[in-house]
């Protein structure tokens, strides 16, 4: 017979509650940096900031970037790195070209 493989459940998942109203947060204090009547270079930088903060949090809580094995890991996350810069600098430079 196959085994079959036991589940864990240690409850409300609490970590996962709180991180999703973090980044939620954050967006909403996005939206209002946004909205803001501050200098253009002031609301890149916070709303630059926050999305930092923000991507840090869902690796960490969500992606679960703590856990696993390191090599493998570290190698998945910098190709991700790597495909998110090429997709967002590609849009910047086929928006600056039109």
């Amino acid at each position: 017979m196959a085994q079959q493989k036991t589940q864990n459940h240690k409850g409300f998942p609490w970590s996962h509650v709180f991180g999703f109203v973090l980044s939620l947060v954050l967006t909403f204090a996005a939206l209002f940096i946004a909205y803001s009547p501050l200098s253009l270079a002031t609301i890149l930088t916070l709303i630059i900031a926050l999305a930092i903060v923000q991507a840090i949090l869902q690796l960490v809580m969500f992606m679960h970037m703590s856990e696993g094995e390191g090599v493998t890991q570290t190698i998945s996350i910098a190709f991700s790195f790597f495909i998110a810069v090429v997709t967002v600098g590609g849009t910047v430079w086929i928006f600056f070209s039109m």
